[in-house]
């Protein structure tokens, strides 16, 4: 009897023969690298992986990866893929967009593509800038911020990917640096097996454009005392010397220090991405310091998908017609002429 062996993939498998280019010092190199890296330890078929954008420099996306891909339109790419993964459900189908071209111009689409829980993946660039079209404030810009679009400053709040993202019913929410690979690609791997709608925000750098944007989070200098990655099932511990936490006192989150007024490390919180309930999943989000990164929602419920076909197959199973001739021969038949 033949023995079918399968392909082992590695990263350069993944790799298309187009030309990389970004501006030097960009994160989305970072990005690529990490799911290419990724993508040979999810058990997927490079044939059966699909990535869809829509417009800006993370858009560019598809063209880097040996996988099928399509460079959609500004804001709609959530859409598109939507239509990929309704009629080929067994494809990996990868939404790659950026804060300005989920979260303007394709803000509706975003927001009910997680509402609906279609089994699908997102990863979104968030620099807080508009990258391609040369430095305008974007929905994730801050206030103040001074950009071509704004020279005075931003006078406009802006939006958070993971509030708006639990706020829309969002299963799965993960925060990574754009200048972890490590972290990323486990995240990229994790994601896949989940079911539904998962959304990762690259917390990304625009060395040209808005350099900088994350150094207080993300430098190498501070990374550990500012961010907080959680892991599910573990306690929230961080610091350079691993001796800070996260408590809940009352209706807030508290940092605290293990081994000063009597906190010991069983008193932390323990991570639980996968409780239905979002509102400490939501804290998590609104967290400035520590700033909290890692999977931090990824709560499984019943896919747009299997909604669809339970419905589906009651109201068949409850019909008098079993075939379109029923239905149109079913009462007075008008001849027209």
């Amino acid at each position: 009897m033949e023995t079918t062996i399968e392909k082992k993939y590695t990263y350069k498998d993944f790799e298309s023969d187009q030309e990389v280019r970004w501006c030097p010092g960009c994160d989305d190199y970072v990005i690529l690298r990490s799911m290419q890296k990724a993508l040979p330890e999810m058990g997927v078929k490079r044939e059966d992986v699909v990535f869809i954008s829509g417009i800006g420099c993370s858009s560019r996306f598809p063209y880097y990866m040996n996988t099928y891909g399509m460079h959609g339109i500004h804001g709609r790419a959530p859409a598109i893929a939507t239509g990929v993964k309704l009629a080929n459900p067994n494809l990996s189908v990868w939404v790659i967009t950026g804060d300005g071209d989920s979260m303007a111009i394709g803000g509706n689409h975003f927001i009910h593509v997680l509402r609906r829980n279609i089994d699908l993946n997102i990863v979104m660039f968030n620099n807080e800038i508009y990258g391609l079209t040369k430095g305008q404030f974007s929905p994730t810009s801050l206030l103040g911020q001074k950009t071509k679009s704004s020279p005075y400053g931003n006078t406009q709040p802006p939006f958070s990917a993971g509030e708006l993202a639990i706020g829309s019913q969002a299963r799965f929410f993960a925060r990574v640096g754009g200048n972890t690979p490590k972290e990323m690609t486990q995240i990229f791997i994790e994601t896949v097996k989940f079911k539904g709608t998962s959304l990762i925000e690259v917390m990304q750098n625009c060395p040209i454009f808005n350099d900088g944007a994350y150094d207080e989070f993300t430098n190498k200098e501070v990374r550990e005392d500012r961010q907080l990655f959680v892991e599910h099932g573990k306690p929230m511990i961080f610091g350079k010397q691993r001796n800070k936490g996260l408590i809940l006192k009352g209706l807030k989150l508290e940092v605290v220090t293990i081994g000063e007024n009597g906190i010991k490390e069983e008193d932390i919180l323990i991570h639980n991405a996968k409780e239905e309930d979002p509102t400490l999943h939501q804290m998590l989000v609104r967290s400035k310091y520590p700033l909290v990164t890692g999977i931090i929602r990824s709560f499984e419920e019943m896919t747009f998908v299997v909604r669809e076909d339970e419905q589906t197959a009651k109201v068949k199973a409850n019909s008098k017609f079993r075939k379109t001739d029923d239905l149109f021969f079913s009462g007075d038949v008008y001849q027209v002429i």
